[in-house]
């Protein structure tokens, strides 16, 4: 379909869209993959103190998101909605992640409070910048198969991000004397390159779909085409359930290599060769979407995350290259909704576009990542609630129920949360035939 209000996306605008997402998957990746590890093995902070610590700050954070999207959508500068934040956003983002990963000394009580005012503090900034990059894509284009393909190349930006994080972090850490000083640098290395990402993507992208709602856009209205919008519901609970699974499997990671392996070394190849994986899965994402329908995609990719969960469950902890195997199969099946998740969501925009005459994007999305946000918080907290109840020491010799509960976390959790996606993407009935209609009767003027 080619729509009326906007011409076919070219290749910079799709490009320098996309490697906004890998700046912000350098911030994204590095507190969900190695925040928790920092607090618990280089800080100092108890098991259950991080996880505490970690769902403060996400409900925190995640508070904020409604209000940052109310207020992106009502902001009106000559160069956009969204796009200002991006711009005004970048540099503040990146102070305060090389904050949050640096090991102060002091009493606990300090470094607890240091910890948590950096934390929340950096949640709340980057909310002022994801919120918007995210909302951006329903301003680029109101054409589904389009938005599909942004959020495609988004996502190639986001797992390239994900994969520089992931394999390059322990790896550069290792080249300091201690690993405080090391991820000090390493996170300022990478809060530059995010910065200057998040800029080309100000540069580079355009807010062309007209806004021009038949009422003022009352925060009644906004909140009316968030909570009297079923098809946002499915959306969100597919979110939560991907977010919720990808949180708990990356956070566990590096302590399922440390210590029921015991091999720490095979961190960064396991990442490498995962990530390269979902890498590869996103170039069949827009066709098995095309073929399939998301709703449908998004099961399938499930289908395949269960095959590989259930895998690396019976899977003693020697054999290596099947646990590599398995986790394989695993960041395959959850490429599906880490891509059509956010392609969802700009569909449910027009959807209360129609039925309530005003265009919330900034509050759907706002309210998406909010949920987004709890998963990943309670998927956090869990994490560390869970070590501490089964007796994790940091930097030790581990008891069985501790290296149990890590196994668990790895495996039997993620196959639980997958299960009710699967479930809620049966409910999804958005297609691209439902959304053409909307369209057509937008532009019709009804």
């Amino acid at each position: 379909m080619s729509s009326p209000w906007n011409p076919s996306m070219n290749l910079r605008k799709l490009v320098g869209y996309g490697v906004g997402d890998l700046g912000i998957n350098l911030y994204f990746i590095s507190t969900m993959t190695y925040l928790m590890f920092f607090y618990t093995d280089i800080f100092g902070l108890s098991a259950a103190t991080a996880g505490t610590l970690m769902l403060v700050a996400r409900i925190v954070d995640a508070i904020t998101d409604p209000i940052m999207g109310m207020i992106a959508e009502r902001t009106q500068t000559k160069t956009g909605r969204m796009r200002p934040w991006i711009l005004y956003g970048a540099l503040p983002l990146g102070v305060i992640t090389v904050l949050t990963f640096t090991a102060v000394e002091g009493d606990p009580g300090y470094k607890l409070w240091w910890a948590y005012t950096t934390y929340i503090l950096f949640g709340l900034i980057y909310t002022v910048v994801s919120i918007p990059y995210a909302a951006l894509t329903a301003s680029l284009s109101s054409d589904s198969d389009e938005r599909t393909k942004l959020t495609t190349v988004r996502m190639a930006g986001a797992f390239s991000g994900g994969f520089i994080v992931s394999v390059g972090t322990m790896p550069l850490v290792g080249l300091f004397d201690d690993r405080a000083t090391g991820f000090f640098w390493v996170m300022t290395g990478f809060s530059v390159i995010a910065t200057f990402f998040l800029w080309v993507t100000y540069r580079e992208t355009e807010e062309s779909v007209p806004v021009a709602p038949k009422t003022p856009l009352s925060i009644e209205l906004s909140l009316r085409a968030v909570f009297s919008n079923p098809p946002l519901a499915v959306v969100i609970v597919l979110f939560c359930c991907g977010m919720l699974s990808f949180t708990v499997r990356q956070g566990t990671t590096v302590y399922f290599f440390s210590y029921c392996l015991g091999r720490p070394d095979l961190i960064s190849a396991f990442f490498s060769v995962t990530l390269a994986a979902m890498l590869c899965g996103l170039i069949g994402v827009p066709r098995l979407a095309e073929k399939l329908g998301k709703a449908r995609a998004v099961i399938a990719g499930g289908c395949l995350t269960l095959v590989g969960c259930i895998g690396m469950y019976l899977t003693p902890y020697d054999q290596i290259p099947w646990i590599f195997f398995w986790g394989v199969l695993v960041n395959l099946g959850a490429t599906p909704i880490a891509v059509l998740g956010w392609a969802m969501i700009p569909d449910t925009v027009e959807y209360a576009q129609l039925r309530h005459g005003v265009r919330a994007d900034g509050a759907i999305f706002s309210f998406a990542s909010f949920f987004q946000k709890v998963a990943k918080g309670v998927g956090g907290a869990a994490i560390g609630y869970a070590l501490g109840l089964a007796g994790y020491i940091a930097n030790a010799d581990q008891p069985e129920s501790a290296i149990r509960m890590i196994h668990n976390l790895m495996t039997l959790v993620p196959i639980g949360i997958v299960v009710v996606m699967i479930i809620a993407a049966t409910l999804h009935t958005l297609d691209r035939k439902a959304h053409e209609r909307i369209l057509e009767r937008l532009a019709e003027g009804n």
